[in-house]
């Protein structure tokens, strides 16, 4: 039977079961998975955060910001996301071959980009449709990113860095 416990209560640490499938075996070894410290049989094992960042774990810092350059936690944690959202929708059938669609990709956008895109847009005294005839763009493109709907509108990277460079300011989250 499983002991869904991080190792803290119930039987001690010297269960017999996977502390993430429920698999009974005597051969378990501590992983850190998501932030919990279980242990797992050999199939779980590649879920072991500590694995992916080079080995052992770095001693419970929760910090929000890293020295190493690297993005915090909860900005991985995005990435990781949209990523297996990515995955999980994608349908090859309507795509062309030899055709590289990660050459145009939306990058991480600053949170409040659309406001930013309209206050600057206006303060150029543009409207969206001399906007969108400037950099040869679709309005409904530019509308979009002006309501923060950029990447459910399938907006390219490209166009977020035209408006940067025209209207002078910061969209990309480096």
């Amino acid at each position: 039977m499983p002991k869904y416990s991080t190792g803290g209560g119930g039987g001690g640490n010297d269960g017999d079961s996977c502390e993430l499938c429920g698999r009974s075996t005597s051969k378990l070894r501590r992983a850190n998975v998501a932030g919990a410290d279980l242990l797992v049989c050999s199939d779980c094992a590649p879920h072991d955060d500590s694995q992916h960042r080079g080995g052992g774990s770095s001693g419970g810092s929760s910090s929000s910001s890293s020295s190493d350059g690297k993005p915090n936690r909860k900005k991985r944690a995005a990435q990781r996301q949209a990523k297996m959202y990515d995955q999980a929708q994608g349908d090859s059938k309507h795509w062309e071959k030899g055709t590289n669609y990660e050459k145009d990709r939306l990058p991480y956008l600053v949170s409040d980009y659309g406001d930013v895109v309209a206050d600057a847009r206006q303060e150029a005294g543009l409207s969206v449709e001399e906007l969108a005839a400037e950099l040869d763009a679709e309005e409904s493109d530019i509308d979009a990113v002006e309501q923060g709907r950029a990447t459910r509108a399938d907006v390219g990277g490209s166009l977020i860095r035209a408006l940067e460079e025209r209207l002078g300011v910061t969209l990309v989250d480096e």
